[in-house]
């Protein structure tokens, strides 16, 4: 079943065991975050400013760069990406972005500032809506690899971690309901 997002504004089938971190902090009004309940998996949801400068693939960098930043990732050997490529458009329900794009690749990422790194598998796409100057940024934060000194060394091993086919359905149900959410 899909979630309303942004007030109404946007709808996507979101996961189960989705936790909407807003119910527990502080959430930027451009974001919706949901975290997996059971293990370290997080999807976020954000309304950036339309990147102009960058073109086509290269968008879909930018803004992987832009997260690593974010993450604290950016010394080298931090972050790779190991795919790009164009969405087709047919199989998603954002019929009004000019492109979509999906990168994958990996991070090296503290924890809450800690100094343990942990390899985080990042799958990001990319919807892109000149028209309304905005660019979609859905990130799925997979991580693979626990440093045992993380706070999240103490994850559910039992637990049914979310796969990239639940990303791929988030994805192709993302839906505009109102594009005054744009301003």
């Amino acid at each position: 079943m899909a979630r309303t997002l942004f007030g109404g504004a946007l709808s996507a089938v979101i996961p189960l065991n989705a936790q909407d971190i807003s119910e527990l902090r502080q959430i930027p009004d451009n974001q919706e975050v949901f975290a997996h309940s059971q293990t370290d998996q997080s999807i976020i949801i954000e309304l950036l400013e339309y990147q102009s400068q960058v073109l086509g693939a290269e968008a879909a960098r930018y803004h992987f760069e832009d997260v690593a930043a974010s993450n604290k990732a950016v010394e080298n050997g931090s972050w790779e990406v190991r795919g790009l490529e164009q969405l087709s458009q047919s199989e998603l329900s954002m019929q009004e972005c000019s492109s979509a794009w999906l990168l994958s690749g990996a991070q090296l990422v503290s924890k809450f500032n800690e100094e343990a790194k942990n390899t985080v598998n990042i799958h990001l796409s990319l919807f892109r809506l000149p028209q309304y100057t905005t660019d979609i940024l859905v990130t799925f934060n997979d991580p693979v690899c626990i440093n045992p000194l993380s706070s999240s060394a103490i994850g559910n091993v039992a637990a049914i971690p979310w796969t990239l086919q639940d990303f791929q359905a988030v994805l192709q149900s993302v839906c505009l309901l109102d594009p005054g959410v744009f301003g």
